[in-house]
Formats: C-alpha cells, structure tokens, sequence
C-alpha cells in the first residue's frame, strides 16, 4: 500500500539522506539568544563543531587567544523540558514528510488513475474496504518499509517533545516512556496515511478493490517502528558512539550516523536540520 515497489522506495530513502550531507552550515538560529547583546559578557562554549560533539580536548577546538577575539560559533539553542510538546514543529514536520510520500505516490499511474471520479463517494467505498490482514503487498512493503515508516514518525514526536529528545538506550523509564509516546504518535500518522483524508484511501481509492486494505499496515506500522527506533538508539549508544571515538574525521561521524541510524536521519532531513545531528551530544 505504499505505492512504490521496493527498488523505488530504497532509490528514494538513499536520496533523502545522502543529499543533505554536502550541506556545511547548521539550522539558522538567533545569535543574539546564544551569545547576548553587544556589550554583555559572552557565556558560549567553545566548541568547533556542536553537530559532531568535539570534546574540548580535540585539537581542532579553538579558543581566544586575546582579549576581544571573536569566540567560536555557539551551540544551538535546545529545548527546556517546560517548553512542553512542540505540535507546531510536531505537524509541521509530519505534514511534510505525508506530502513527500504522498507526491511520490503520484508518479505511479496506479494512483493516478483512480484520481477521477466522486471524491467523497469513492473515499468512503474505500474505507468501507478495510477488511482481513493482508493488503496485497509485498512482504517487503508490509514488514520492512512499513516498520521504516513508523520509526521516521516516532523520531518526529521525539525530536519535538523536550522530555524524550535527550533520552538514550537504557533502563530509565523515562526513555521507554518516551518511546511508547513516539509509538502512539507513528499510530495516529499511520491511520492517517491510510485511512485519514490525505490517505490512500482518498488519493488513489486504495481499499475499493477488494483484498486491497487490510489492518496490517494499522498495526505493524507503529509496532514495527517501535522496533526500529529502539534498534537504531541501541546501536547510536554502544556502537557509533565507539567508531566516532576512533577517528576525528568529520564526514566518517556523519557516515557512521547516517549509515547506521537511517530513520533517525530522515526525521532530522524533516525538521530541516543535517541529516548526522545529534541532541544528545
């Protein structure tokens, strides 16, 4: 029911995250927040690189030498937990990854064809079709680009909620609570995208035929992203953590992130920052 077979969807996924990494400049934010008004006292860190994590320690850290020397460039503002969920970034990001998924689902003469008729009377035949497991698709849509599907829309809700976005792999509650809400988010953006009124159901009548909407998708969705971010966070904390530790080069730490956290990656493209960013580090 993703409208794409699996070649297309990979050519797709890898465009998505290869392009950004060329880019060099960070998100824009306001410098007059991080550093102060002229004339105050600086309270910036000094650190090179704030997407990479250098450690103070790197040699490529630069500090003042003299009085007055323009200090180096200053993290991003971040979130404080009693800014509270963020829905504007939240639907914002979530609405633009439906419209890519969707707009790509357009090049497809299947969609495509089924765009003439009455709208809201199709739309409803459609709905109505929701019936059995199985959809039709392929074991890769349903189980592999799926779960893929659900863990981009679970790090959307994370990278907006100020009390899961530093969360890490581990027994604290709290960042298996944070994943569970993230879960329910890729739930409510699953229904949506299936059955929603920017669905499939509704652009392209997805369910009219019969044996063409099932409640697999509904379900492995959600649970099959859950999967995903929890994996993807696992090997963020005891693996990428390790190969950054074994080379300063900034383009092998983006590899390895992007490489080995694809999901994640995605979501940051959506929020419009390097694809390689990190909130915990």
């Amino acid at each position: 029911m993703m409208g794409m077979n699996p070649s297309t969807l990979l050519r797709v996924l890898l465009f998505l995250l290869a392009a950004p990494l060329a880019a060099r400049e960070s998100w824009p934010f306001d410098y007059s927040e991080a550093v102060g008004e002229p004339g105050s006292e600086c309270t910036c860190q000094t650190e090179v690189d704030p997407d990479l994590g250098l450690l103070p320690s790197d040699p490529r850290v630069k500090r003042p030498s003299a009085a007055g020397e323009i200090p180096a460039r200053p993290s991003r503002p971040s979130q404080r937990l009693n800014d509270g969920f963020q829905w504007k970034g939240a639907l914002l990001q979530s609405g633009f990854y439906l419209g890519l998924q969707h707009g790509f689902r357009m090049f497809t003469a299947e969609t495509r064809r089924e765009l003439d008729g009455p709208f809201l009377k199709d739309y409803f035949a459609s709905v109505r079709g929701l019936k059995g497991w199985s959809d039709g698709d392929s074991w890769v849509t349903n189980y592999v680009a799926h779960p893929m599907m659900g863990a981009v829309a679970g790090y959307i809700q994370v990278h907006n909620d100020p009390r899961g976005i530093r969360q890490e792999f581990g027994k604290d509650p709290a960042y298996w609570k944070s994943r569970l809400k993230a879960m329910g988010w890729a739930a409510v953006y699953s229904t949506q995208f299936e059955l929603g009124p920017i669905s499939e159901a509704s652009l392209g009548n997805v369910g009219q035929r019969a044996g063409t909407m099932g409640f697999v998708d509904l379900v492995i969705t959600p649970l099959g992203g859950f999967g995903v971010m929890i994996l993807e966070d696992l090997l963020d904390k005891y693996w990428i953590r390790k190969l950054e530790a074994r080379t300063s080069s900034r383009n092998a730490r983006g590899f390895y992130r992007i490489a080995l956290n694809p999901m994640r990656s995605l979501a940051n493209f959506y929020r419009m920052h390097h694809t390689y960013d990190r909130d915990t580090r």
